[in-house]
């Protein structure tokens, strides 16, 4: 069992920042794939960037490339997003979530966090 507790959200002006914090339990935290992921009002879920366990590999979604960076302290078992230049685009809850080694689906989400951006 994974649990993981996502802080950081808030109210930004379009143009601004926010950094994003998720927490982590287990004792296998650097073998955990992680993804963010953002749900926006009236639409589906959707992933904006993911990290490998080692950190090594990082993929992003196009609309969040070059302003978003993802990135994870393993020792602190802490995920992080690093949000730049935010849109109203961007406004939506903000989910973290693990994928367990050599499973396909992401299995352990956080409740989210709520980022607002106003234009």
């Amino acid at each position: 069992q994974v649990q993981l507790a996502e802080s950081g959200g808030g109210l930004v002006q379009a143009g601004g920042s926010l950094r994003l914090s998720c927490a982590a339990s287990g004792r296998t935290f650097n073998s955990y794939h992680m993804a963010w992921f953002r749900q926006a009002p009236g639409k589906e879920r959707e992933s904006v960037a993911a990290i490998s366990g080692s950190g090594g590999y990082t993929w992003y979604d196009d609309s969040v490339k070059g302003r978003f960076t993802i990135s994870r302290d393993n020792p602190k078992n802490s995920l992080y997003l690093q949000m730049n230049t935010l849109k109203p685009e961007d406004t939506g809850v903000y989910y973290c979530a693990v994928r367990l080694s050599g499973q396909t689906k992401y299995a352990y989400w956080g409740q989210g966090t709520q980022v607002t951006v106003s234009s």
